[in-house]
């Protein structure tokens, strides 16, 4: 039988890696600031073509990427337009709650 401090510190170095896949999932939305890793986020673009015929017209995609990327989970790198998109959601979100909040005020303060 093993030692209970033993079974927790097995059971917590299993439990780290799927905390770090939660921080990158949750990092995604958006335009991120900075990788769960703690590394900083560059503005990279794809020097291959994602299609063969991408030659003069579509010259890399960009991405959102983790200046210590690594393919394996744990680093962030995301399309630009998605990270962009979202952001833009997110503005409008704040404008339109925004908008609404001053057409009340307005309301309040022409009211006799």
């Amino acid at each position: 039988m093993t030692h209970p401090n033993e079974e927790h510190n097995q059971m917590k170095a299993l439990k780290t890696p799927n905390e770090m896949h939660g921080f990158v999932v949750d990092v995604e939305c958006g335009i991120p600031t900075s990788c769960p890793c703690g590394g900083r986020i560059i503005n990279e673009v794809s020097r291959d073509p994602k299609y063969r015929t991408d030659f003069d017209t579509l010259p890399g995609r960009k991405y959102f990427t983790c200046i210590n990327f690594e393919n394996d989970g744990f680093h962030l790198r995301q399309p630009w337009v998605f990270g962009v998109q979202e952001e833009v959601a997110k503005l409008r979100k704040r404008v339109y709650k925004m908008a609404a909040e001053i057409a009340e005020l307005k309301d309040k303060l022409t009211r006799p």
